[in-house]
């Protein structure tokens, strides 16, 4: 009868260490997904900030009067590469975008600059980049909606807490990027 009853026990010991075991282990899987996708997103933007310097250099020339934008752009790059976290880095994106819409918005606004093959080049692989960059932060929200879930779970929320596993944010557009980009055509003379 004592036999039986320690091996119940032990029985029920390992049962609950495989559960902590494979609990924890779907915790980090999950976290390291998140920051797995973020570097996605990064990856993107580093592939914008790379085309970006090309495309104002091709169009510089043309758009003398228009300096504010390009020292715009070079401002956002700079708040970029000095952002820390997640989110700082979220927001200094978009500034980036900000301002890129401007220049976009433009660089509509003269026809001569579209019969340029290299600025219609680098236009294409920018929308591409673009593409990408709304598709990897897609992606990124997924994973972080199904970390925060994995979290929030009875009873794998213990376990989190228990191992400091909290919240990741969301990447959500800077109130600043939703608005349309104001464009003064106005030539100095």
């Amino acid at each position: 009868m004592k036999k039986t009853i320690w091996l119940i026990i032990i029985a029920l010991v390992l049962i609950i260490g495989a559960w902590f075991w494979t609990s924890y282990n779907s915790l980090v899987t999950a976290n390291e997904a998140v920051d797995n996708q973020w570097a996605q997103v990064e990856t993107q933007y580093q592939r914008r900030f790379d085309l970006i310097p090309n495309l104002v250099a091709a169009v510089k020339g043309a758009m003398g009067q228009e300096q504010t934008v390009f020292g715009e752009l070079a401002q956002a790059r700079a708040n970029y590469s000095g952002a820390q976290t997640v989110n700082e880095k979220a927001a200094a994106a978009s500034q980036v975008e900000s301002a890129f819409g401007r220049l976009l918005a433009i660089m509509e606004a003269y026809p001569q600059l579209k019969s340029i093959d290299t600025v219609q080049t680098l236009m294409a692989q920018l929308e591409g980049t673009e593409n990408r960059i709304s598709v990897e932060r897609g992606r990124f929200n997924d994973e972080v909606k199904n970390f925060n879930v994995m979290i929030k779970r009875f009873p794998m929320n213990m376990l989190a807490g228990l191992y400091g596993f909290t919240e990741k944010t969301y990447f959500q557009v800077a109130p600043v990027a939703a608005n349309a980009p104001q464009v003064n055509l106005e030539l100095n003379k």
